[in-house]
Order: structure tokens, then sequence, then C-alpha cells
């Protein structure tokens, strides 16, 4: 039985694919960050990719799916 999608997750997708120049995606654990980030929050990575149909695909893939990555938010 599938699980019921997160409404969160699709709805912060649809808003990176919406503006995905404000957005890029990690190279190093494939997070979507803010464009203006330097390390990546969750890996500490410093290579980015802000190719804006890789940002687009990618938020549609991560909306479409459960997180099953643990973030900075998880552990407090």
């Amino acid at each position: 039985m599938p699980v019921p999608q997160n409404n969160s997750r699709i709805d912060k997708a649809k808003e990176i694919a919406n503006n995905p120049s404000r957005y890029k995606v990690c190279e190093g654990c494939d997070s979507i960050v803010g464009s203006g980030t330097i390390i990546c929050p969750n890996c500490h990575g410093y290579r980015f990719d802000t190719d804006k149909s890789r940002v687009v695909d990618h938020a549609v893939w991560l909306g479409s799916r459960d997180q099953t990555s643990v973030t900075a938010k998880d552990l407090d």
C-alpha cells in the first residue's frame, strides 16, 4: 500500500520548480538549497549545480517521494 505524500514536500517542490533561479542542487548530497548558500547545511559540500532544468527536475523528483535523508532540523 503506498504511503500518503506529505503535502508540504509537494508544495515546496512547486515553489522551487516555479522559481529555479533561487535554488541550486548540492552535488554532494543532492539537497536543494537556496542560491546564496555557500556550504551545504546537510553535508557541508561546496559544489552545486545551478542549471535551472536540473533544479526543476530534482524538485519534482524529491517532491514526489517521501523524505529519506536526515536534516539538521530532524536532529533538534
